[in-house]
């Protein structure tokens, strides 16, 4: 690892007069850091799609060709957000986050400068690909800063707001492209204009961004909080090696593969939902295809208060503990879901609060899968913890969401497709119920 990205190095302890004020300063101001940089990171993952008509018009591809090319930015992800996650918990959070950022940008603006980077398919799948592996350079470090920021009866509700930032870039891409194609009047802009708004955003979270409290001179913020599990003991605040994160603290950890496997179950959910919505109400519930994308839309924005609501249940009711919440979640899920499929036609009010009750429901336990990793693992594991999650998603949620309910779609019709869904609702649940107890005993003090 080079030097720069070496975790920061403790200081001396802040006079006791000082550490509250310091505190509760640079608590919020690494949470904006870690909050903007990652909203960044959207700019330059989701901008490709703004400029698939254009290579469709201009250079000729296919959607077949730009489908596939675009897989590899979801193959490179889930790879990198676990591989890179392990370097991640040996960095400094500070860095690490804004080099992602500003290599994915980079990788994004060559696209859009250079004709040879849209000249062959391959080339382009290439580099979608190397976009996709720095993007996985952004999660982990914005764990590494929550787990060691906010104690872990806090954490539910600080990941529940921090998530917002996926909304929050998500629809800022969509202006930013249409702004540059204004002041370039060209459609490559779509490509090289948000990486090069995002490199902003990159040297904006250096100067927001610190790694630890104890690199400011402050103390753990169990400490500080008087808010310890009981797996916590002092030692966990020395750096681990990548053998000790990955073998001792991740791979043999059975809790934290549960959770993975419930994770791959709960994306089955959430995607094959949403990427099939517009298709299965036109088909079967009769939408224009206008109604259809606002009913696609006003899901999304659904999610919204939902995963705010579900942290603050985990971390207010269930005092830290996210099994339960995850668990009420999907039940009301599988509910929700069945009413969408069975509605009537007559009834588009009933499809559309199905829907939009499954928006709301399904990305709080996408998000709290994800603190639940980091709380099962010492703060040193935790990109790494919530990468081997995210890879289970990526992997096998995406791919099975995609793919595979495509194929029984064309095979079997949309009822066999909703049979997949409601057994994954009841899967995600079943493994996440496996871990009940030993989260019961482990976490809450």
């Amino acid at each position: 690892m080079i030097h720069l990205f070496k975790p920061a190095p403790h200081k001396d302890r802040l006079p006791a007069e000082k550490i509250d004020p310091v505190y509760k300063k640079l608590r919020l101001q690494v949470f904006a850091g870690i909050f903007l940089g990652y909203a960044a990171y959207y700019f330059v993952r989701k901008n490709f799609s703004f400029a698939v008509k254009d290579l469709q018009d201009t250079l000729g591809y296919s959607k077949a060709e730009l489908g596939f090319a675009m897989s590899a930015l979801s193959i490179a992800y889930g790879l990198s957000k676990f591989l890179m996650g392990n370097v991640s918990d040996r960095s400094n959070a500070r860095y690490f986050l804004a080099a992602g950022l500003i290599l994915s940008s980079l990788t994004m603006i060559f696209m859009g400068f250079s004709p040879l980077a849209t000249s062959s398919i391959g080339i382009i799948f290439a580099l979608l690909f190397i976009n996709g592996w720095f993007q996985g350079m952004g999660w982990p470090p914005c764990g590494r800063v929550v787990v060691h920021w906010y104690s872990i009866k806090e954490r539910g509700t600080t990941m529940s707001i921090w998530n917002l930032a996926h909304n929050v870039g998500g629809f800022l891409v969509g202006p930013l492209t249409i702004w540059g194609i204004e002041l370039f009047v060209d459609w490559q802009a779509r490509l090289y204009f948000p990486g090069l708004v995002a490199i902003l955003f990159a040297l904006v979270a250096i100067l927001l961004v610190r790694d630890t409290p104890q690199s400011c001179g402050l103390p753990p913020i169990e400490e500080y909080h008087n808010d310890y599990s009981k797996t916590y003991d002092a030692s966990q605040e020395k750096e681990f090696s990548a053998t000790e994160i990955f073998f001792h603290y991740v791979l043999n950890n059975k809790m934290l593969w549960f959770i993975a496997i419930a994770n791959a179950f709960v994306y089955l959910v959430r995607n094959g939902i949403v990427n099939w919505a517009p298709t299965f109400l036109q088909e079967a519930k009769h939408f224009s295809s206008s109604e259809a994308a606002w009913s696609a839309s006003i899901y999304e924005l659904a999610a919204i208060p939902g995963t705010i609501l579900c942290g603050v249940l985990s971390d207010k009711v269930f005092r830290g503990r996210r099994a339960p919440v995850t668990i009420i979640y999907m039940a009301f899920t599988f509910v929700a879901v069945f009413a969408y499929w069975t509605a009537s036609v007559d009834a588009p009010w009933l499809i559309n609060i199905s829907l939009w009750a499954i928006g709301f429901l399904i990305y709080g336990p996408v998000m709290l899968i994800g603190v639940q990793a980091l709380d099962l693992v010492p703060k040193k594991a935790a990109g790494t913890a919530a990468g081997l999650t995210g890879l289970f998603g990526y992997f096998i949620g995406d791919l099975l969401a995609n793919a595979a309910l495509g194929a029984i779609v064309d095979k079997s019709g949309w009822n066999a497709s909703f049979e997949v869904i409601l057994g994954a609702c009841i899967l995600a649940i079943l493994f996440t119920a496996l871990t009940w107890n030993r989260e019961k005993r482990l976490v809450i003090a």
